[in-house]
């Protein structure tokens, strides 16, 4: 490689990770420095309350294998504790809605987090620097405060409450401290633009950096903190639960697409929802249509309704169902669902209600070695519950599992939820071509299958592929950015399909992705969030 790249959506992470990269830190050191400054610049999208997965692609050792640090749901919990509380689904039938939004806001909401775990192991296992190294940009963020970004602010204020959800103002203010961050002293929210400091959260990174690793979160003094607090306020989450914490390495999935070899997460993860997509896809030649004309258009919805039907009926943590990847991927499956597309017939997901929700983040790395980094990391959604003198927010995934048991997403003790995640590298021959993920909740697996398209069907640039405009099908609505042609939409409208058209003008996931030309890297970040792509030398 003649020069090594990263992307995300925040460029102080970036820009932390770009730095690494320049004093000689490989791929995975600088993807954590990244991720540490998420945690800090971007609070309610990921940190260390949170969890994730991390795609490593190490030629020079051998390894290519999927980090797995997935949220677990309390070992108090079980399948039917809120079977009588259902209100509804989001429409993306990315999680549930009960009564008082008892799994979305609050200590309730809360699931074993994994991502501090997930760094540690990362860096043991794969990177070159010192535990202090990659925290220590994330600590001076933290004590000396970073502008509130446009996007951020965006979701701040967006207002969920028609779609049944708690804002995610109302969980900025859950807390004492989320009260002494986020507003001001008269209760006005901070603005863009402004400086946010959040020295609590410094301290804790700074302690957790001193210690050496993730065991003070664990089993250690930070535990007991998390421990007593969420006895104090009614929660489920408990010392046993973090002591028993537990993440995994497994091997990445693959599917090929036009000749191209791609590699992407297993479930829990929905890497296998990506390449079934692109599967279908493969039946259908996509570069001599318009792009985001009306028959393309249309084969995306057909075709992404199909997958989310199998993602739907079939994903759940591995570990307590059974997930048929092979046959989900299976290029004879898809060949079935092309031809009931040919054949004119409409298919149907089934969803109660129509609401959706998403918060996530992203990066993607190749280093001058050739080592490759996709890696996404979240909250799910941010609970508001913060514990008094640690800074951080945590996770609010208990939403995210189904309320109904015998479902392969229910509730159970110490299960994985099922997450959208699809971390991914494409390969051209023996070497890594794409580096792509997204954040974005049930649209990451149409959406990054979209930029792939884009690259390898429409001769894209990656530039011009993340940007170009999407469509997302995970429901019966047919949902374009503001950019698709009105003249495409009176088409679908007239051939009874019902359209949501975004206000957005970059909608839906955030594509974030590197391409590889010639052993250049080239990196682009989605313009619907205010991230940076950074190469350096």
């Amino acid at each position: 490689m003649k020069n090594a790249t990263i992307v995300a959506p925040q460029p102080e992470a970036v820009e932390a990770g770009a730095a690494v990269l320049e004093r000689g830190g490989n791929a995975v050191d600088a993807a954590l420095a990244c991720a540490f400054v998420q945690g800090v610049v971007d609070p309610q999208m990921a940190g260390i309350g949170g969890f994730g997965s991390m795609h490593v692609y190490m030629p020079r050792k051998g390894v290519h294998e999927i980090l797995e640090f997935y949220a677990r749901a309390p070992l108090a919990a079980t399948p039917d504790m809120w079977a009588d509380k259902i209100v509804g689904e989001s429409r993306d039938g990315f999680g549930f809605i009960l009564e008082g939004n008892l799994s979305d806001i609050g200590y309730l909401a809360v699931c074993t987090p994994g991502s501090l775990k997930g760094y540690e192991t990362a860096l043991r296992d794969y990177g070159t620097l010192d535990w202090t190294d990659v925290i220590s940009p994330a600590v001076e963020y933290a004590r000396n405060g970073f502008m509130i970004r446009n996007h951020m602010h965006w979701y701040w204020t967006k207002d969920q409450s028609a779609d049944g959800f708690a804002n995610t103002v109302d969980k900025l203010g859950f807390s004492e401290t989320g009260r002494r961050i986020y507003f001001h002293p008269d209760g006005r929210l901070r603005d863009v633009g402004e400086l946010l400091k959040n020295p609590d959260m410094g301290n804790t990174l700074e302690r957790i950096g001193r210690s050496g690793g993730s065991d003070i979160f664990y089993s250690g003094e930070i535990a007991q903190q998390i421990a007593e607090d969420f006895a104090t306020h009614g929660g489920l989450l408990s010392a046993e639960d973090l002591a028993a914490y537990e993440l995994s390495k497994v091997e990445p999935i693959w599917g090929d697409y036009r000749g191209h070899r791609i590699a992407t997460s297993p479930p829990p993860g929905s890497g296998f929802a990506m390449l079934e997509l692109l599967h279908i896809l493969e039946n259908f030649d996509l570069g001599a249509m318009q792009h985001a004309g009306s028959e393309h258009v249309t084969l995306l919805f057909e075709a992404m309704k199909r997958m989310t039907i199998d993602k739907d009926a079939h994903m759940g943590d591995p570990l307590y169902v059974d997930v048929p990847v092979a046959d989900l991927v299976s290029k004879e499956r898809a060949a079935r669902h092309a031809a009931s597309i040919r054949a004119g017939e409409r298919a149907c997901v089934d969803r109660m209600t129509d609401n959706s929700q998403r918060d996530t983040t992203h990066i993607s790395v190749i280093d001058r070695d050739g080592n490759a980094v996709a890696m996404t990391h979240t909250l799910g959604s941010p609970s508001g519950a913060i514990t008094e003198g640690l800074g951080f927010m945590y996770n609010g995934t208990m939403s995210r599992f189904s309320p109904f048991p015998g479902r392969p997403g229910s509730i159970a003790p110490g299960k994985r939820r099922s997450s959208s995640a699809a971390p991914t590298i494409v390969f051209r021959g023996d070497d890594p071509y794409i580096v792509i993920g997204a954040p974005g909740g049930s649209y990451i697996a149409p959406t990054v299958a979209h930029g792939i398209m884009n690259m390898i069907d429409f001769g894209m640039g990656v530039t011009e592929a993340v940007s170009a405009p999407r469509m997302v099908g995970v429901s019966n609505k047919i949902d374009i950015c503001n950019r698709i042609r009105r003249s495409v939409e009176a088409d679908l409208l007239r051939s009874g399909y019902e359209v949501a058209r975004s206000p957005l003008t970059y909608a839906f996931a955030a594509l974030h992705a590197i391409q590889v030309e010639d052993g250049y890297s080239k990196g682009a970040a989605d313009p619907q969030r205010d991230g940076l792509s950074l190469s350096v030398t």
